[in-house]
């Protein structure tokens, strides 16, 4: 199931973290129609944020299409991102590039700037970013 992870100190508002990581894991085929997201009251227990927080990025994600509440059964995933398989042959790639960027001291924010600086630079004029 998935787990959540919130970062206080990102800037970003917390119920767009769980949506952002929600999509995250549909894109890579963690996520697939028909499985359950958590409860509100379990990811409020795993990460002590308010109810509200949980189902305002839940209506979101339904609201985008990608999930369905089902009324005392849960909230489902209706739609796929996939593209970009966990198991990837990239992955191994990528994990060797962020190995190598922390070992040449690179601070986690440094790291993510520059890949997202040069995914935006091959990815220019791409809607789907």
């Amino acid at each position: 199931m998935l787990e959540y992870r919130i970062d206080r100190r990102s800037g970003i508002a917390t119920y767009l973290q769980i949506v952002q990581q929600t999509k995250q894991a549909l894109r890579l085929g963690l996520l697939e129609p028909g499985d359950k997201l958590p409860t509100a009251r379990e990811v409020v227990e795993a990460t002590a944020i308010n109810p509200n927080t949980v189902l305002k990025a839940y209506r979101e994600l339904e609201r985008e299409g990608l999930v369905e509440a089902k009324r005392g059964l849960g909230t489902f995933i209706r739609a796929s991102l996939g593209g970009a398989p966990a198991e990837s042959p990239l992955r191994a790639d990528l994990v060797d590039w962020a190995r190598r960027a922390r070992e040449a001291g690179m601070e986690r924010e440094d790291a993510a700037a520059l890949f997202s600086a040069v995914l935006e630079e091959h990815f220019k004029g791409d809607d789907n970013t």
